[in-house]
């Protein structure tokens, strides 16, 4: 099920959905994941990957379906997409389904990596000269997921910004955590570290505590150099377990898994399914959001030791180690929660949170009027520098003409 916004009558747009029917999926088949990507650039199209396990009666067999049209104008066309299929019997259980985007020579490529329980992961990349997907050695691209200890249950790949180098963490069915700088041009693990837990690892996930809108925003209030870029200890990560306390590493490029922050009750509502790290406040400083098997959802914000959230006006307070995670609010579902985004479904500007439960999707979305008082406080710090700068009344005017269209566009919203 694809959800769709159509537009009826401009400028309203509907809400709506579209039921996609992928080949190859028969009715006793079981999904265990999904993903989906768009292909690196210059090239063109949408990639769905889909395992499922098929029940024949005397044996359970596993599936890997690679959906991808490449007949030139339907790159982008889902029902022709969902009709091109790429069909691999697996000799594994397959767990995680997970794309990355890699340097591969000269050219920038997405490739799907799967997990399963043959303690491996494996690799698919596009030959695009059979114009389909072939499985190749996953150390070849990612020597880091070499000779694994344990059946990986849940990875993420971070892309340094402006650079070759990325950082990977993988979490492990024993409860094993690695954690890996790795330089893609010369294929080396530059720096890794490990940490073994108690229980099952469900979610790992790399990030900083600084939204994009807030990077900009220190870019464009002519910060230092040196505090225009990601320093080292900037970066986090996230460790979510089936019976244990999640906790945050921080500064991890830095300190390693050496500095621990606990996120509190985050144990209290069974296993954690899902996580997700987002700006839902709208201040530049990212939210963790949990999704439990107890019908809760989480949200932690990083609070400094003297009680106060770091928010945008302190950049540089986010790269201290003197704070901690405390539970914002929480919100009750009627079944657990298996998936999280957090994206623009209705086209108008403001992302909505997309929660997935056992029975049914869930969306949150922003008050208006909350998001419409954000944006005129970014406004009017806009023009506060703008006039620091010594700028034109021009460029004055049309920030002002900017606030006032937003003030209008919020008040009709609402009115809506």
């Amino acid at each position: 099920m694809l959800s769709r916004s159509k537009n009826l009558s401009k400028p309203l747009l509907k809400p709506g959905n579209n039921l996609i029917l992928f080949v190859f999926l028969t009715v006793d088949a079981e999904i265990v994941s999904i993903d989906t990507f768009s292909k690196s650039l210059p090239k063109r199209g949408l990639v769905v990957g889909i395992t499922f396990i098929k029940d024949s009666g005397d044996k359970a067999s596993p599936f890997l379906n690679i959906y991808c049209d490449y007949e030139p104008g339907s790159e982008y066309n889902l029902d022709s997409v969902a009709q091109s299929c790429l069909n691999l019997e697996l000799q594994f259980t397959p767990f995680q389904l997970y794309h990355a985007e890699i340097q591969d020579g000269d050219k920038q490529e997405t490739v799907f990596l799967l997990s399963g329980n043959d303690q491996q992961i494996h690799l698919y990349k596009e030959n695009e000269g059979l114009h389909q997907f072939e499985e190749q050695p996953v150390e070849n691209l990612f020597p880091e997921l070499k000779d694994l200890p344990s059946n990986v249950l849940w990875m993420d790949v971070y892309n340094l910004p402006s650079s070759t180098r990325r950082i990977t963490a993988y979490g492990c069915q024993s409860g094993y955590v690695s954690l890996s700088h790795v330089d893609q041009g010369s294929q080396v693990v530059l720096q890794s570290w490990t940490i073994q837990q108690d229980g099952p690892i469900s979610r790992v996930l790399v990030f900083c505590l600084a939204s994009c809108c807030m990077r900009e925003e220190a870019r464009s209030s002519m910060l230092e150099a040196s505090d225009r870029e990601h320093q080292p200890q900037d970066f986090n990560l996230l460790v979510t377990s089936t019976i244990e306390l999640s906790v945050v590493y921080r500064n991890v490029l830095k300190r390693g898994l050496q500095e621990q922050l606990p996120l509190p009750e985050s144990d209290q509502y069974d296993c954690v399914l899902c996580a997700l790290v987002t700006d839902v406040d709208f201040d530049g400083v990212q939210e963790i959001l949990l999704g439990t098997y107890g019908q809760e959802l989480l949200c932690y914000k990083y609070w400094n030791l003297a009680g106060l959230p770091q928010g945008a006006t302190d950049p540089k307070a986010l790269r201290q180690s003197s704070g901690e995670f405390q539970l914002l609010w929480k919100r009750s579902f009627p079944s657990p929660l298996l998936s999280m985004a957090y994206l623009d479904l209705t086209c108008d500007g403001l992302c909505e949170l997309v929660v997935v439960s056992l029975k049914g999707m869930h969306i949150l979305q922003h008050s208006l009027a909350q998001a419409a008082q954000c944006v005129l406080q970014r406004l009017t710090r806009k023009v506060a520098r703008l006039g620091k700068r010594g700028s034109t009344p021009e460029l004055l005017k049309s920030t002002k003409e900017e606030k006032g269209a937003a003030e209008a566009h919020a008040e009709k919203k609402q009115e809506e």
